[in-house]
């Protein structure tokens, strides 16, 4: 309405501007005298400004029609498009005006504003794919989805302007949770621009979430090609894809397809504890317990972990104590300093009764680096030992309240896992599981749970020695009130 006015009060005004000038030139005594070829010519003010202008009229018509004649010489000769270029050339203009408008209120942030100039564009305009990408953002900056979407697709409908329009429906079907419908779109993204990296990452994610593991495979190598990631985080994600796409086809009884993809895992990280397992798991499935060994060897060296000493007793299970321990020696002695290595040989020490082999192996680290394990393997060396209850109840205390040592966490969010995962269960983060210690303290459990869990499981003739551990475990906490008497022969705690 108040436009409307604004217009209104500007014609009269210029009506009456025009008028006046008329008025004027009436008025004015005199004249002009044009002298051509020895002739001379009078005019009036008013009549001179008259030929004056349509002297002007007639050249811009000349103009015009020098130009109509050129568009339908190029049309004879051929171009087809010439005549209707001419004329639309004042609707291109005002298009373009309009699409320049919607820029600036864009800018400005004014995107209601953004999105009528842009519409009025792309109705000026005959290829009115800027107009429609201009009005797709003020949509979605206006909070109108459902004329973004619209947008957008009519964007993905033309060939020059196809990956943008999947681009912005794949973020707002993000955005909308629509995982499966984004995942489709992200596919297609990827097939019109392979080189992206915004969209293989979101790809990647997308299938990951969807446990698409072998799909997830062939993104990653793609984002290997493009050196969107580094070849060395490229071969250990993709090992930790291989070993969930094993653990999903020994899940179907696809058990030829599980050892392929282990052992392919650990060839691309020796280091990845579980892959390393999986892998001598496969190998000795095939009754290749050398090459199992092997394996197990090269992946303790690089990283020690209690899964590996697990998977290294399970490749003979029916050898005695004795045996065990002395075939173990070649496996710590990749790593004596470790402290992994150490209170495996203490474990190793206790199943074999050798308690002071025991308490040597495990050293200074009860005092040094307390864990719930390590202060219940101690607790256990010196209920072995013969050690007065309070000691042991002692020791057992102390590993309640200690940190419960090294745990699958996840580096991005720093969620604890029982087991390893390809994805943090929490954060939906891919390969970020390290073998670290995480903050807090042990679990009132953990001491009962922590003395050898893996590696003695399967001895026989050592159950009641370890029974003694978890009856004094349940004392332990009415050690926590009372204060104990001295403790003898207990200079280590």
């Amino acid at each position: 309405m108040i436009w409307l006015l604004v217009r209104t009060g500007l014609f009269v005004a210029l009506a009456a501007a025009i008028a006046y000038g008329i008025g004027v030139l009436l008025d004015t005594p005199g004249g002009i005298e044009i002298v051509w070829d020895g002739r001379a010519y009078f005019f009036d003010p008013l009549t001179f400004v008259g030929v004056f202008l349509g002297a002007v009229l007639a050249l811009w018509l000349l103009w015009k029609l020098i130009g109509l004649l050129l568009a339908c010489a190029r049309f004879l000769s051929g171009d087809e498009t010439a005549v209707s270029r001419f004329f639309g050339r004042s609707r291109t203009r005002r298009g373009l005006e309009a699409l320049e408008g919607g820029m600036i209120a864009m800018a400005e942030g004014d995107p209601r504003r953004a999105l009528a100039k842009a519409e009025r564009a792309g109705k000026l305009l005959d290829r009115p794919e800027l107009a429609e990408l201009l009005a797709a953002q003020a949509a979605r900056a206006a909070g109108q989805e459902d004329r973004a979407e619209v947008y957008f697709k009519a964007l993905a409908r033309t060939k020059r302007t196809q990956a943008i329009g999947v681009r912005g429906l794949l973020d707002q079907a993000m955005e909308r949770g629509e995982t499966a419908k984004a995942q489709k779109l992200a596919e297609r993204a990827f097939a019109l621009r392979p080189r992206d990296a915004g969209v293989m990452t979101r790809l990647f994610d997308l299938q990951t979430g969807a446990e698409d593991w072998g799909a997830a495979r062939r993104t990653l190598a793609a984002e290997v090609r493009a050196g969107a990631l580094p070849r060395e985080v490229g071969a250990r994600r993709d090992a930790v894809l291989a070993l969930a796409e094993a653990r999903v086809a020994e899940a179907a009884g696809d058990h030829a397809r599980a050892q392929d993809a282990a052992l392919e895992a650990n060839r691309r990280s020796p280091a990845l504890a579980p892959a390393a397992v999986a892998a001598a798991r496969a190998l000795a499935a095939q009754k290749q317990t050398g090459k199992a060994e092997k394996v197990l060897r090269q992946a303790w060296k690089l990283s020690p972990h209690p899964e590996i000493a697990g998977a290294f007793a399970a490749l003979v299970p029916d050898e005695t104590p004795e045996a065990r321990r002395r075939r173990f020696k070649g496996l710590t002695a990749e790593t004596p300093d470790h402290p992994e290595a150490r209170m495996l040989e203490a474990e190793l020490a206790l199943a074999a009764e050798d308690f002071p082999g025991a308490r040597r192996a495990l050293g200074d680290l009860p005092t040094t680096r307390p864990t719930t394990r390590s202060l219940a393997i101690m607790a256990a060396v010196e209920r072995g030992s013969g050690a007065d209850d309070h000691v042991v109840r002692a020791w057992l205390a102390k590993a309640l309240s200690a940190p419960r040592g090294e745990a699958w966490t996840c580096d991005a969010c720093g969620h604890v896992h029982e087991a390893w995962t390809p994805v943090c269960e929490e954060c939906r983060a891919v390969d970020s599981l390290s073998w670290k210690q995480p903050s807090g303290a042990g679990e009132s459990s953990a001491a009962q749970q922590a003395l050898l869990p893996v590696i003695l499981a399967s001895l026989e003739g050592q159950a009641a020695a370890r029974e003694d551990i978890p009856d004094a475990a349940e004392d332990a906490v009415e050690a926590q009130a009372e204060p104990a008497p001295p403790e003898k022969g207990a200079s280590a705690a």
